[in-house]
This record gives C-alpha cells, sequence and structure tokens, in this order.
C-alpha cells in the first residue's frame, strides 16, 4: 500500500512538473499578454542591478529582483554604422545578421505575405499588437502593428554644438536641458515622455477590448543627443564618476576597425579623449537612462492599476551598448563587451524571482521566448531560440556554443564561456581575452607564450559559426596562418 501511494505521489509531480514546463501555463485561461520594452544604446553596464553603484534605476532593478536576468546577453553585429537597423531587423524577422541584411536591402518585399514579422505572428494568434517609439526597420511601422503611436526614427535631431565636446570645465555650449536645441525636446514634451503616456494610453484602451495584447514600447534614450531634465543631470555631479578602467585617449585601429574620428558616434567628444570629457558623457548618459526608468517605472505602474500584470510577461532589453569613452571609443560600433552585451530581464507571473543566469544568449532570442510564452510553434525561418527551458532549467547548457559577432567586413568575434577571440582583418590583427579574469577586457594576450592553442581552436570555432551564419568574408585571405 505504502508503495502504491509512493507511486501515486511520484505520478502527480510529474503531472505538475509538465503542467509548467516549455509553455506557460495560461492565468484564468485567458492568453498572456506581452509587454515588451527597448532601450537604445543601453549597456549591460548601465543598470544598478548589473552592479553599477553609480546609476539610478530603481524601477529596472524592480523588475529584475521580481524575475529573471540573463547576464550575457548580446547583439550579434551590424552590417553598417548604424548598428540598431541590424540589431531590430534580426528582432523583427527572426533571422540572423547576414539574412536579416538581406531582408532589409530589399526593404522586406513578400517576407510580410510569405512570412512573417514578430508582430504579425502575435496578430495572427488574435493578439492585439501596438508600437510607439523608435523603429528603425525599412518597412512602416503601421503595416505590420495594428496599432501605432509616435513611431520615430533612429535618433532625435542634433546640432553641431552637441559634438566635439566639452573641450574644458568651462564648456558649457551644450546643456542637456537646453529645450531650445531640439532634439528629445522637439515639440515641448520629452520623447520619453511621450512613449510612456502613449503606451498607458494603450493600457487603458486595452480594458475596453477582451483579447491579449503585444505591445513592443521602444525608447530613444539613451542614444544621443542625451537630453534629459535638469534634475537627473544633477542627480550625476562630474566629482563623482568613476574613470572606466578601459579609459585610454585613443583606441590603436580605430581607423581600419570603421571606428575613425569622422565616425558619427566618435565625433561626440574630442581626440585625443579626455578623463574630464568621458565624465561629463557618462555623466549624461546616466541621467538619460535614470530619465527613461523613471517612464518605464510609470508604464509598469499603469500596468499593475489595470490589473493586467497578473497575466503580462514583461521582456525588457536593449537593442545594442555603447562605448561612451570605454577603450577610446564613444560608439557601439565595436567588438567589446561595452558595445555588444546589454540588459536582458524576463518576468512575469510564473517567472522565478530574483534570479540571474549566467549563459550567452542573443537579446534578439527574445522573439521567440514571448511566442513560447504564447503557446505559439516558433515558425522554421525563425534562427533564434527561446529562453523559457533555460528559465526552467537554469543549470542546462545555453542554447549556443560561443556568440558571434560581425561588424562590416572590418571586425569579426568569437566569444566563448572563457575567452574572446576578435578580428581586424584590415589592421592584420587579432585580439584575446580571458573574459573571466579580466571581465573589461584590458589586457591583450594574444602575443602570449602558450596561447597560440586556444587561438587556432577558437578560429576553428569560428569557421563553424561563418558557415551558420551565411558570414562570406574569406578569412584565409587575412590570416592564412589561422584559415
Amino acid at each position: 500500500m505504502k508503495k502504491f501511494f509512493c507511486l501515486i505521489t511520484v505520478l502527480a509531480l510529474l503531472l505538475v512538473s509538465a503542467g509548467t514546463s516549455c509553455r506557460r501555463q495560461k492565468v484564468n485561461n485567458a492568453a498572456p499578454n506581452i509587454l515588451f520594452i527597448f532601450a537604445d544604446d543601453q549597456s549591460y553596464t548601465g543598470l544598478g542591478s548589473n552592479g553599477n553603484k553609480e546609476i539610478f534605476t530603481p524601477n529596472l532593478d524592480r523588475l529584475s529582483e521580481s524575475g529573471i536576468t540573463f547576464t550575457h546577453a548580446y547583439n550579434m553585429g551590424a552590417w553598417h554604422g548604424a548598428v540598431c537597423v541590424a540589431s531590430r531587423a534580426m528582432l523583427n524577422t527572426g533571422m540572423y545578421l547576414w539574412e536579416a541584411r538581406e531582408l532589409s536591402d530589399l526593404n522586406y518585399s513578400g517576407f510580410v505575405e510569405e512570412r512573417k514579422m514578430w508582430s504579425q505572428i502575435l496578430s495572427d494568434k488574435g493578439y492585439d499588437t501596438y508600437m510607439t517609439g523608435k523603429w528603425h526597420v525599412r518597412i512602416p511601422a503601421d503595416s505590420v502593428f495594428m496599432l501605432t503611436g509616435h513611431v520615430r526614427g533612429g535618433m532625435p535631431g542634433t546640432v553641431e554644438e552637441a559634438y566635439n565636446r566639452p573641450l574644458s570645465e568651462n564648456d558649457t555650449v551644450w546643456l542637456p536641458w537646453d529645450k531650445k536645441r531640439g532634439g528629445y525636446w522637439e515639440g515641448g514634451k520629452h520623447w520619453s515622455e511621450i512613449v510612456a503616456d502613449e503606451a498607458i494610453g494603450f493600457l487603458d484602451s486595452a480594458l475596453r477590448r477582451n483579447k491579449p495584447f503585444f505591445m513592443y514600447i521602444a525608447f530613444n534614450a539613451p542614444h544621443d543627443p542625451r537630453q534629459s531634465p535638469e534634475e537627473f543631470v544633477k542627480m550625476y555631479p562630474v566629482r563623482n564618476i568613476s574613470l572606466p578602467p578601459s579609459f585610454i585617449k585613443e583606441y590603436p585601429y580605430k581607423d581600419q576597425i570603421g571606428c575613425p574620428a569622422t565616425l558619427r558616434d566618435e565625433r561626440l567628444a574630442p581626440f585625443p579623449r579626455t578623463p574630464y570629457s568621458v565624465k561629463v558623457h557618462i555623466r549624461e548618459y546616466n541621467a538619460i537612462i535614470s530619465h527613461m526608468d523613471e517612464q518605464i517605472g510609470r508604464i509598469i505602474k499603469q500596468l499593475k492599476k489595470t490589473g493586467n500584470d497578473k497575466n503580462t510577461y514583461i521582456l525588457f532589453s536593449a537593442d545594442h551598448g555603447l562605448g561612451c569613452g570605454r577603450h577610446g571609443l564613444m560608439g557601439k560600433q565595436n567588438m567589446y563587451d561595452h558595445s555588444i552585451r546589454v540588459p536582458l530581464i524576463i518576468a512575469g507571473p510564473d517567472i522565478p524571482a530574483n534570479e540571474r543566469i549566467d549563459i550567452q544568449v542573443y537579446l534578439q532570442d527574445l522573439m521567440a521566448t514571448s511566442l513560447d510564452i504564447a503557446g505559439i510553434d516558433k515558425p522554421e525561418y525563425v534562427d533564434f531560440n527561446s529562453l523559457l527551458p533555460y528559465i526552467e532549467n537554469p543549470s542546462s547548457a545555453g542554447p549556443y556554443k560561443a556568440i558571434y559577432g560581425a561588424y562590416m567586413n572590418l571586425q569579426r568575434m568569437i566569444r566563448t564561456d572563457r575567452y574572446k577571440l576578435i578580428f581586424y582583418p584590415e589592421a592584420d590583427v587579432y585580439r584575446l581575452y580571458d573574459i573571466i579574469n579580466d571581465p573589461e577586457e584590458l589586457f591583450d594576450i594574444a602575443g602570449s607564450p602558450g596561447n597560440m592553442t586556444i587561438i587556432r581552436d577558437l578560429s576553428a570555432l569560428f569557421r563553424k559559426q561563418q558557415q551558420i551564419m551565411n558570414d562570406t568574408l574569406d578569412m584565409t585571405r587575412f590570416f592564412p596562418e589561422l584559415f
């Protein structure tokens, strides 16, 4: 008899486990809502919950505490200087870098009929789909979303005074709260506040419709021109800003890797970089993130007020990171973690609270994850993977043996849990970092005795990644000793 009851108990536990695996259970038999919040240029370091003690992000920190943080999420790269275009193309099509480029070059001709973008897949399954903020995908947002708010371009308008500054502590030509400069202030109200206003408006209107919703809430912040109200800037006195450990005056290979002084992002601070100029840019970066964090808090507060939080999954990430003076680089057109690694948080009704998962993933995995949450089979053409299996089994190996990175034909990268190998074809240089012992990527150990075996193994792994990605760059032309 005891054996019988033990057997019944085991079967019951298995049934409970099966009921919570892979697909999220519906709450009150209703399809779950999905709220996707997307930042622009926010590095993984731009969150207090990720260990930055100098930035104030209370709402995102609380979101992290209420759910899962994937600590090592990456953007795969870009085919030109506007890295956000490639990132968003991959996110909305579910396809890897070079396939997404081909679709983008064709303005997605035929794609939205023969296949479907992220929002269209959900719409076809009965979701109301809504988008506001930055789009930057080469197809009109209102052609793939049912409802839209203000659809913004790649960045707010800027002026020449926003560049090559500050030249000294007396240089106050540019002030982030000066509304006469336009940019985020164009129209009279800060764009981040408008994004929050419109998201709140949609949440209110959703109460009148008996349908699940997918919200794509895309801030332009913290992209430059980094403008925010004066009180947010004054939260960060320059004297309290720490200089990044990787600060240098000028990156030695900047011209050969596509980051010359003429590149728009790199023009923001003067050459050579100075400690003061970098601290001012970090100050303004932190300020606009804190201002955006406040707007995100308003959205989440309204979600709870409507009662929809009980059946809503919140996904938060950014399209890529930013140098902001690290390694002498101001932009995101490089393969260092500060520029390719982003925050990634998932919270929802049955997501474990305050947990962190260290496997390497791509931020674009959020598309497949949202389909898994909704109980929708991933289309065959979607390359990226759902993260739900790794939430349910955090100790399992991740979906990727390595992380691939590329910037035009000027940079390539392979990253494992232990090492990162960066190739600069035009400079005839490769750089190796031990990212376990050197997370700031300060020490290039490519020339250290005994490391050639590591480099050859990583090069072989990269060659396999090239095949997976349909990357046609002939590496034998540049590094015959490795390829």
